[in-house]
């Protein structure tokens, strides 16, 4: 083949010789239709069985996408990995195929194609196929996007509870756009075409840096990494407030290491990260390992999460390599594109940072480093040090029935949400609300592109200097647009999600919040642009308008200190904040958060909510720790309510008949795994060694003696356990293992006290310790997988309770 071809019928017959040699296959299509899947199945399955990596990405734009064709594309082979890009409205129209050979060889085509039958062998298309050793840069170019966009924040795996939840909506618009349908129907694939946007990767403007020294947050971070690392810990989490200087913490923590990695899912953030490391570090080299630069020797080394996510390119490395990974916006290392660099990886310390405070939803990463928390800083407690500007907060009361609007998987119905933002009467009152509380500069954050570039131009029609910023905005750059907010050439920018992350412009003194909270992470960050220290900045005045949607009480609570939180829980829906900051509610806001307090969705069904949004985002059932470490809702709650996890997932109706069973033969003796109290991990120690012998024995009598060298080795080998539950007066003795003393203990304390407490259900005779549990053949092995994962969760969440309650109490104490 030459080096670049035009392909312009049967596309099938390039593309399966090279799906049969290629080492990575990346196909990316706007529509997926289950007629192309039919034809590739054979040849992506024979690919799979070779090892060969598949990653497959779709889109839901237009509802033309159809579910089976979904459904078909899972059933190829289990090792392919594909992710439905969630439009929510926005036009996503590529057609690219991307195939890596061996030797630095590969194939990119790139034209009209969606992944459909007509478009590979009978329609009139246009694709042009490059070889990669034409235009390398442009190929691990296109391999880089591709990536960025598969593991993009708008994606969601495919499996059966995804694809439901897409069917539903599918369904839905189908009923709407009736002639829409009848094509696709008759066509099988339709073509609908509009321009796909244009990504944004031009570096941010960031604030001059010329000191060298830790400020105070850092110092207190870095003499708690310190410790940490004094106590054997090999991985940690900083979680500290947008504008405290994170980066530059990992570079000064980055002073004890020889070879350090550095790894973040936005190129600004590596361009910054770099610099601010070389001002720290002048001394070490670095280099940047992205689509456009591979350096592989430099001392400091920062790497795009897209490309390292690709085999090949980890693979560059030994797994040996650095010294020191610091995964930046830590917050999204539990997403499956970090996991293959955390798992290759072997440093001597891993480190995470992120700004999203635990308390909302950081405990899905809380895993991802043995449960260490080195030190954290809510934005609240930085205020009170005055080290990030206090707030005004205006709670502004929005009309809009949004109980009337339908709540589709995971956000309001993208067209009847539209149809209520996109009024005159509805950008009148903000624009009132935006004239009396502003300042100078203002981010507004909006629902929609639509809704940005509606109320953009609805703003300039009163004379303000406004503009709409997101991925098809023509009128001016980011960068332009950033400095023109800095010298006030514009007053006011309105934008979706591009301000989340990574982005920081000190001298914004005003956010207006013109859609309704769907995520307390996102509306977290997007508070922390606002919350930078600025000469001549008094406060940041945050403008919110306030609705009965969802979660507009809970959302509440990020403004709430965190000593009274328990208190105000039970009496009020209206914050108490810190002294220096201001709660501002109109009356009718302050009377629909009462009400809304008042009406709060039932535990039980808020508690439901929580479980099945966790079920549809894996695709199965989650184990107990999953639910704690991933869910949304406090883990302790379902013992609370339902007694055990199991009684509430028979409650839920998540138990198959037998499993019912066997539950209502045993919910007594689980509830009390479950809820037996512990003041030290012992109990959960002793089943642990039971359940070493597996299921036909874990259940067997055991002795002091035959638990105790698992015991011992249980403490010693993790610093933290040994420091929280194994080293008072008497344990410390025992450090040095003597079979002995160490059964002694185990004898005096676990089985003696659980067996005296459990009603019978344990019990500690001769000197052998066993389960009172009914012997049924049948349920034996469920029973197992029931209790280690009963075992594991309340290990883990004695260990991450014991963690907080130290760092709280030295953090209070400095």
């Amino acid at each position: 083949m030459p080096n670049i071809k035009l392909i312009t019928e049967n596309l099938a017959d390039e593309l399966i010789p090279a799906i049969e040699r290629a080492t990575s296959i990346y196909i990316m299509t706007s529509f997926v239709m289950a007629s192309g899947v039919q034809i590739l199945a054979p040849h992506l399955r024979k690919a799979a069985q070779y090892g060969t990596e598949i990653k497959v990405l779709g889109g839901d734009y237009l509802f033309v996408t159809q579910p089976d064709a979904l459904r078909k594309l899972l059933q190829i082979d289990p090792r392919i990995e594909a992710r439905l890009w969630r439009s929510r409205g926005a036009s996503f129209h590529p057609k690219a195929y991307l195939l890596d050979f061996e030797e630095n060889e590969g194939l990119l085509i790139v034209g009209s194609s969606n992944l459909s039958r007509s478009a590979f062998k009978l329609g009139i298309e246009w694709n042009l196929a490059m070889n990669a050793q034409a235009e390398p840069t442009t190929f691990q170019d296109a391999l880089d996007k591709f990536m960025h966009n598969f593991h993009h924040e708008w994606t969601v795996p495919l499996n059966e509870l995804t694809i439901a939840e897409y069917e539903k909506e599918y369904e839905i618009h189908k009923q709407r756009n009736p002639e829409l349908e009848r094509l696709v129907i008759e066509l099988d694939e339709l073509e609908l075409h509009t321009s796909a946007p244009v990504a944004i990767t031009e570096p941010i403007i960031e604030e001059t840096i010329t000191f060298l020294e830790p400020r105070p947050a850092q110092q207190l971070a870095l003499e708690a990494l310190a410790a940490t690392v004094e106590e054997d810990y090999n991985k940690a989490m900083v979680v500290m407030a947008t504008g405290l200087g994170k980066t530059y913490l990992a570079a000064f923590f980055a002073k004890s290491y020889k070879r350090v990695l550095f790894v973040a899912h936005r190129e600004e953030i590596l361009q910054q990260a770099s610099a601010s490391f070389h001002r720290v570090l002048p001394d070490r080299s670095v280099g940047l390992y992205n689509g456009q630069e591979k350096n592989v020797t430099a001392d400091c080394v920062f790497a795009s999460i897209y490309t390292l996510g690709m085999k090949k390119h980890r693979e560059r490395f030994n797994s040996d390599a650095f010294d020191l990974i610091i995964v930046d916006e830590f917050h999204h290392a539990a997403a499956r594109s970090y996991q293959s660099v955390l798992e290759y990886f072997q440093p001597e310390f891993m480190l995470g940072i992120t700004a999203t405070p635990d308390r909302m939803d950081g405990k899905d990463v809380y895993g991802l480093c043995d449960g260490n928390v080195a030190y954290q800083l809510h934005f609240l407690d930085a205020i009170q040090q005055q080290w990030l500007s206090p707030f005004r907060y205006f709670g502004v009361y929005d009309e809009t029935d949004y109980s009337a609007i339908p709540w589709v998987g995971s956000g309001y119905d993208e067209e009847e949400l539209l149809a209520a933002q996109l009024k005159d009467d509805m950008a009148e009152k903000i624009y009132q609300a935006w004239t009396q509380h502003k300042q100078t500069r203002t981010i507004g954050f909006c629902s929609s592109i639509r809704q940005a570039n509606f109320l953009a131009q609805f703003f300039k029609g009163k004379g303000v200097k406004a503009l709409a910023l997101h991925s098809n905005t023509r009128e001016m750059s980011r960068v332009q647009a950033i400095q023109g907010i800095q010298d006030l050439t514009l007053e006011l920018i309105f934008t979706v999600d591009l301000f989340n992350e990574g982005v920081d412009i000190p001298s914004v003194d005003t956010l207006l919040f013109t859609r309704p909270t769907e995520s307390l992470t996102v509306f977290t960050q997007q508070v922390g642009r606002g919350l930078r220290l600025h000469g001549g900045k008094s406060h940041c005045s945050i403008i919110d308008l306030i609705g009965n949607y969802r979660y507009a009480d809970l959302k509440m609570s990020l403004f709430q200190i965190a000593e009274e939180s328990t208190e105000r829980n039970n009496k009020s829906a209206v914050p108490s904040t810190v002294a220096s900051c201001e709660i501002n509610l109109e009356l009718r806001v302050i009377n629909l958060l009462e009400e809304l307090f008042r009406k709060r969705q039932p535990r039980k069904d808020n508690l439901k909510f929580s479980y099945f949004k966790l079920k549809s985002e894996l695709g199965r059932r989650p184990t107990y720790l999953e639910l704690h470490l991933h869910g949304h809702a406090n883990s302790r709650e379902y013992v609370q309510e339902f007694k055990s996890y199991l009684g509430f997932l028979h409650w839920a109706g998540e138990l198959d008949e037998h499993e019912v069973e066997v539950y209502l033969q045993h919910q007594d003796w689980i509830r009390e795994v479950e809820g037996t109290v512990m003041t030290k991990s012992y109990k959960m120690v002793v089943l642990a060694a039971m359940l070493e012998r597996g299921p036909d024995h874990w259940a067997d009598a055991i002795t002091p003696e035959e638990v105790a060298p698992y015991f011992h080795r249980f403490y010693m080998e993790k610093d933290y356990r040994k420091k929280i539950d194994f080293s008072d007066a008497e344990t410390k003795k025992l450090w040095d293992y003597d079979e002995a003393k160490v059964a002694k203990l185990i004898a005096r304390m676990p089985m003696t006290k659980w067996s005296g407490s459990s009603k019978g259900l344990v019990s500690f005779e001769g000197g052998r310790f066993e389960f009172n549990i009914p012997n049924n053949i049948d349920s034996s092995e469920l029973i197992y997988v029931w209790v280690e994962q009963i075992c594991k969760y309340r290990l883990h969440w004695h260990f991450e309770r014991k963690v907080n309650n130290t760092l709280f109490i030295n953090t209070k104490g400095k």
